[in-house]
């Protein structure tokens, strides 16, 4: 047989390489049997016997590189941003620091009050007056505060006299206790506090008309300012006194009540 002759060549049996071709000449031939052979091992499952595992290994190779890729991802992402997420962090606490934030120790109040007069037998109206009131801070939260306050005039007025109430009473009290406050969101802050001191009833001939006095309030403020607030606050404070009219004969005994106050004002700190 001649080289130029039509060659014809019988592939095995098996599902193995499969190598068919009847090429013009030989340097066509060999080139178009590497082809064939290239395009059938392709074909073939990764399981075929007899076929070397480099084969097809091109897949498992491809899925280990992307395997690879994403734990490179996986551990790049978070040491790049946990840091990003430390210096935003830092940055912007660093940020109120950096102003000069205004820092006072001293607090004043001055507000317009209310309280009832349940000392006073056959009473018909509470008194009206001023609250007074200034707290030396410690730190954030805790404070001292000095409350003193005075009211004189009738709620109301009846009863056969001018100002509602049997005689002309007035109450003063001075009273001294720690103060608890925080802010409790925005510009309101809440305080709650307690005193004990001393509270005098007169204009109704009481014997005595000092009385040991103590009790316990809060109230809530709104900032406009640095410096200054607007208060709302409310006591409960309780003293003991004898009854109007009260004889000798009587002893004196006094009998403790307890009244409730309010107060609206202003608060200017220093």
């Amino acid at each position: 047989m001649s080289r130029t002759g039509a060659q014809t060549l019988s592939p095995p049996a098996s599902a193995g390489a499969v190598l068919s071709f009847r090429p013009a000449s030989w340097g066509q031939g060999v080139k178009d049997s590497l082809l064939k052979y290239r395009i059938e091992l392709e074909r073939l499952p990764p399981d075929e016997p007899g076929i070397p595992q480099a084969c097809h290994s091109k897949v498992e190779e491809n899925f280990d590189l992307k395997r690879m890729f994403l734990r490179m991802f996986l551990a790049v992402v978070p040491a790049v941003l946990l840091p990003l997420s430390a210096i935003s962090q830092a940055s912007s606490s660093e940020a109120p620091a950096g102003q000069a934030q205004p820092s006072f120790k001293y607090e004043a109040y001055a507000g317009f009050g209310y309280t009832s007069l349940n000392q006073v037998n056959q009473s018909r109206y509470g008194l009206l007056g001023v609250d007074l009131s200034v707290t030396r801070d410690w730190g954030k939260y805790f404070g001292m505060s000095v409350m003193g306050n005075y009211y004189k005039p009738s709620a109301g007025s009846g009863n056969g006299t001018a100002t509602g109430n049997p005689g002309d009473p007035s109450i003063y009290e001075l009273l001294i206790g720690p103060e608890v406050h925080g802010n409790i969101y925005g510009n309101f802050s809440g305080f709650f506090h307690g005193g004990m001191g001393v509270e005098h009833t007169g204009g109704e001939e009481m014997s005595p008309n000092l009385s040991f006095a103590g009790g316990f309030g809060g109230g809530m403020s709104y900032n406009i300012s640095p410096r200054f607030a607007i208060r709302a606050s409310g006591d409960r404070i309780g003293a003991s006194f004898s009854l109007r009219d009260n004889t000798p004969e009587l002893a004196y005994s006094p009998h403790r009540t307890w009244n409730a106050s309010g107060t609206v004002g202003v608060v200017f700190r220093f």
